[in-house]
């Protein structure tokens, strides 16, 4: 149908790339640690929104210019690793606050907190040159060459791999908001899993930037 080829294998595919922790994974987990399991599945969606931009790039030709071009993969990998060492660095410097004052900023501010989230998943996945690099030579692998319908086919298979991905990292999200909820008022605790969740993000924006084609 529409020249898909190895269906099957592409979903086995999509999942045993979802359960394999990468940058994605560790945003979500660490939204979740820092903000709650509701933050963990926004930032998901986030996420989620941001493989369907690579999607249309990917269907419409637009991801292959830039897997084509050094100097435009060379400012959208600096970008995004710029973009997670400064997520990192801000959990880094965060101040430690009581637990009054923790439940009191989530209440106060929980709307707004919720959309930055939302857009912080989603320009992290957005900037990741190997996402889109990902998308370029991955999908292709399963639209037949003779295919009538490869926009279309694109399309499709792109969706699939947003749905079968978002049921995974809402899991995560909940799964690790779950595990965080229970050192909710201890103030130290959460201090220092915001650290090590900041210092990750650091190693994986310094990652990215040094990483090839």
């Amino acid at each position: 149908m529409l020249g898909i080829t190895g269906f099957t294998l592409f979903i086995l595919a999509v999942v045993l790339l979802s359960v394999t922790p990468g940058p994605d994974t560790a945003y979500i987990v660490g939204r979740s640690v820092a903000q709650g399991r509701g933050a963990g599945v926004v930032s998901a969606l986030g996420i989620a929104v941001g493989c369907l931009v690579h999607t249309m790039a990917c269907a419409f030709g637009l991801t292959a210019l830039l897997a084509a071009s050094a100097t435009a993969f060379t400012i959208v990998k600096f970008a995004g690793a710029i973009y997670l060492i400064y997520l990192g660095v801000r959990l880094i410097l965060t101040k430690p606050a009581s637990a009054a004052d923790a439940s009191k900023s989530r209440v106060g501010a929980a709307p707004k907190t919720l959309r930055q989230v939302f857009t912080q998943g989603f320009v992290t996945n957005v900037l990741n040159p190997k996402v889109v690099l990902f998308f370029v030579s991955f999908i292709p692998q399963f639209v037949a060459a003779d295919s009538q319908h490869k926009t279309l086919a694109f399309l499709v298979l792109g969706c699939v791999f947003v749905v079968v991905t978002t049921i995974w990292n809402t899991a995560v999200a909940w799964i690790a908001g779950s595990v965080t909820q229970r050192f909710s008022s201890k103030p130290g605790v959460k201090l220092w899993l915001d650290r090590v969740v900041g210092s990750a993000f650091v190693g994986l924006g310094i990652k990215l930037a040094t990483s090839h084609r």
